[in-house]
């Protein structure tokens, strides 16, 4: 195997970046990325901390991250795992990296900045839904937003409905858990599983 080992080798096969892909980068949310962001219900957060990189699922109704001005987005932290590896690394590493997807869109929405957590009360509850509060929201500052290349999505046919993989075709969470943890009992949690996501999605 042959391995690059410097970046003027990777720049030899990497040359001619377009005037394109340096124009797109800005500091602040222009009128029309801001729109692209609002647009968007679900992104990848990702992160750095003493013991690794984490890139995270997010997801909400309507749009995942409140624009607070063109500086500033705001990422509530809604029922998940408690795994929290996320904002254990934002607490020690602030930097952060947010991916937007938009469904029927093959233009993806790049974020990065620097992230607080926060539990402000007001902050908290401005993002009630269904009579629940976040426990936290995620605020990141912006270094610089673009959009991304939209070869990768074309490629992949990603929102071709007649491409989607049926789901029972897959290995069920349960059968994942129970190739991890031999004694795991899949069968009691898939059978749960449907019920205890919905009492618990807020």
């Amino acid at each position: 195997m042959t391995i690059i080992h410097s970046v003027d080798e990777l720049k030899k096969i990497y040359d001619g970046m377009s005037e394109a892909s340096v124009a797109k980068v800005t500091s602040t949310l222009t009128p029309e990325y801001r729109q692209m962001i609002e647009a968007a219900p679900f992104l990848a957060l990702a992160t750095v901390g003493p013991e690794g990189m984490d890139c995270s699922p997010r997801g909400d109704k309507g749009g995942v991250v409140r624009v607070q001005d063109e500086k500033t987005v705001l990422l509530p932290d809604w029922r998940g795992n408690n795994r929290v590896d996320s904002l254990l690394n934002i607490v020690r590493d602030p930097r952060v990296a947010l991916m937007f997807l938009i469904p029927g869109s093959n233009t993806t929405m790049r974020i990065n900045g620097k992230a607080v957590v926060s539990i402000d009360p007001a902050l908290l509850e401005s993002f009630e839904m269904d009579g629940k509060h976040p426990r936290t929201v995620t605020v990141v500052t912006i270094d610089e937003v673009y959009f991304q290349c939209a070869r990768a999505l074309i490629r992949s046919e990603l929102w071709k409905a007649e491409n989607f993989v049926d789901p029972a075709s897959l290995p069920t969470p349960g059968t994942l858990l129970k190739a991890a943890k031999a004694d795991f009992d899949r069968e009691t949690y898939d059978r749960e599983w449907p019920e205890r996501a919905a009492k618990t999605m807020w």
